[in-house]
């Protein structure tokens, strides 16, 4: 049972007392530099941890994407991560930096810079708990204490890397972490920052990189945003530094206190691919990025292949991506509402004529799509994905799926007629209909396929003058084996063989609307005529739909006169 008051259990989040914030009124314009750490802390988070060669087949998908820095191990932990971290080193092109994890154990961090000797580019991270929680009841340490252990620390790292002479070859970068950051004092969090920074002595070429993670998420994103601004307000030698976040999922808000970390000022960003990570888990790389690029700025990372991302991540992971995941879930860019159909269909109907809201000329246009803030094929994802159709669907997602696959844009007299049918099929069948399914479903019931199966064809007329006005309809028609001649008038072709239909086959039907539009390009276009029929049936009165498509327009047009008639035929 919940607890009637649970302020005597728990106590808010308290923020750090910071005046005139600039972070809300500041804007992200560039990427942040990315750390992803699925190799390392993504991969201690799993159930069944990777084997080494899916360590190496996910190794080399972060690097063909474009991560330049990536966490591969704790290599101090375990041979298997000791070896992998030299896989890593041998194999990482010269402009990705390969960083490891450590304790502040001396032979914990020697053991994680053998473990990165050769490299092109290393970063040794080394991380302390600094929150009176941890200190207290972890490791039993005050505050002196933890500052002495984090500079002996850094200078045995210092001593075995960038002042080592037989280790220059390697590009050496260094990352202090105080762990639980988020839960620290801030005023000790930057004591002991500084201590750490004055021992490794950092440069503006190569800067110190403190990471300052929400190693538990403990409040709200802006009180964390404030944490991060009154850091680099207080931290002395601010070009020497690289505030890196590293933010946890425990309320929710991971990608939001990131984002409001970079507006504190905030350089780097370290997390997962799909937010995988221990616990709630790290922040989620791929929102991040695609946050940006929906905001016009460019990652830095290639996105383009979504499947192929959540695919890698399912099948190494053994996690599967959640099918309403930011951009990267199955469903996210699917429509099945009615009115979202809708809309999403106009949307790109309004883009195909060139047109955009606030302005274009039609060759650089904005990407303004209604409930779509990204294109799906930005990200490999096919337009045929965005609407799918279920027994909830409204006359747009079957329409659009026709305009797509048969280039028939459908009147929308004829769209509301059809869905009804769709309508009727998915609650038949219990489930949403496939795009093959519903394209046949259309040509079923306007006997557009070639296994239609009619119960009127038309096999030879002629329309000629009869008079200044009127138009004589003579032919042949097929009903049910057998040859039926049809004779009428009327002022056109069409009234002259309704009227022939209506005199032989007894279906009053009067022309209510006739629409038309070419079927491709070039010598192969077609016509495709949609006509609208008003008709009676048992007394009452009735609405059909004609579909017609021929090389000639007046032979579409008496093919939708004969589809409505094989419409009003089935009915029967």
């Amino acid at each position: 049972m919940p607890l009637p008051d649970p302020r005597n259990k728990y106590k808010p989040c308290r923020g750090v007392k910071l005046e005139n914030r600039q972070w809300p009124n500041n804007t992200i314009t560039k990427a942040p530099r990315w750390l992803s750490t699925d190799l390392r802390d993504g991969n201690q988070s799993l159930p069944d941890p990777m084997n080494t060669d899916e360590k190496k087949a996910y190794f080399h998908k972060l690097v063909d994407i474009g991560y330049k820095e990536i966490e591969v191990a704790f290599p101090s932990a375990s041979q298997i991560d000791f070896d992998f971290t030299r896989y890593a080193v041998e194999n990482a092109p010269a402009d990705v930096a390969i960083q490891c994890l450590t304790p502040c154990r001396e032979e914990l961090i020697r053991r994680t810079v053998d473990s990165l000797k050769g490299a092109k580019r290393a970063i040794v991270h080394l991380y302390l708990a600094t929150s009176p929680l941890f200190r207290d009841v972890v490791f039993n340490m005050d505050e002196e204490a933890c500052m002495q252990l984090a500079v002996r620390s850094t200078k045995l790292v210092r001593e075995l890397t960038k002042d080592n002479k037989d280790a220059k070859d390697t590009y050496w970068q260094f990352e202090f972490s105080p762990e639980t950051f988020s839960d620290t004092p801030i005023e000790f969090a930057l004591k002991i920052c500084e201590a750490v920074k004055k021992v490794w002595e950092p440069s503006t070429e190569n800067p110190i990189i403190f990471n300052l993670p929400a190693t538990v998420e403990m409040g709200t994103p802006n009180i964390y945003a404030d944490q991060i601004e009154w850091f680099l307000k207080n931290v002395t030698e601010r070009e020497k530094i690289c505030l890196s976040l590293h933010t946890h999922n425990d309320r929710g808000c991971g990608v939001a206190a990131t984002e409001l970390g970079l507006l504190a000022g905030a350089d780097r960003v370290e997390g997962c691919l799909f937010g995988n990570g221990e616990r709630t888990g790290n922040v989620d790389l791929v929102t991040l990025g695609l946050n940006l690029y929906t905001q016009g700025i460019d990652p830095g990372v290639d996105f383009s292949d979504m499947d192929s991302l959540v695919d890698l991540t399912e099948k190494y992971n053994k996690i599967p991506v959640h099918p309403r995941a930011p951009y990267g879930g199955s469903l996210v860019v699917c429509a099945f509402s009615g009115s979202h159909q809708d809309a999403i269909k106009k949307g790109f109907a309004r883009r195909s004529a060139g047109i955009e809201r606030d302005g274009g000329n039609g060759n650089n246009l904005h990407w303004q799509i209604p409930y779509l803030p990204l294109d799906p094929s930005d990200i490999g994802r096919t337009y045929e994905a965005v609407i799918r159709v279920n027994s909830q669907s409204g006359k747009g997602g079957a329409a659009w799926i026709i305009l797509r696959h048969l280039e028939l844009d459908l009147p929308r007299g004829l769209q509301v007629a059809f869905s009804k049918i769709v309508q009727t099929e998915a609650e038949f069948k219990g489930r949403e209909l496939k795009s093959e399914e519903l394209i046949a479903l259309f040509e079923k019931h306007y006997f557009l396929g070639e296994d239609s199966k009619h119960a009127y064809d038309l096999e030879d007329y002629n329309v000629t003058a009869d008079g200044k006005a009127t138009r004589l309809f003579k032919g042949t028609m097929t009903v049910g084996g057998k040859t039926v001649e049809l004779q009428g008038t009327g002022n056109g072709p069409i009234s002259s063989f309704l009227n022939a239909a209506e005199t032989q086959f007894n279906y009053p039907m009067e022309v209510q609307s006739y629409k038309e539009h070419s079927l491709g390009k070039g010598s192969k276009v077609k016509a495709v005529c949609y006509l609208e029929i008003a008709s009676k049936k048992n007394g009452k009165d009735i609405i059909e739909w004609g579909v017609g498509i021929h090389e000639d327009v007046s032979q579409a047009s008496m093919r939708a006169a004969v589809s409505v008639l094989n419409r009003l035929a089935s009915d029967d």
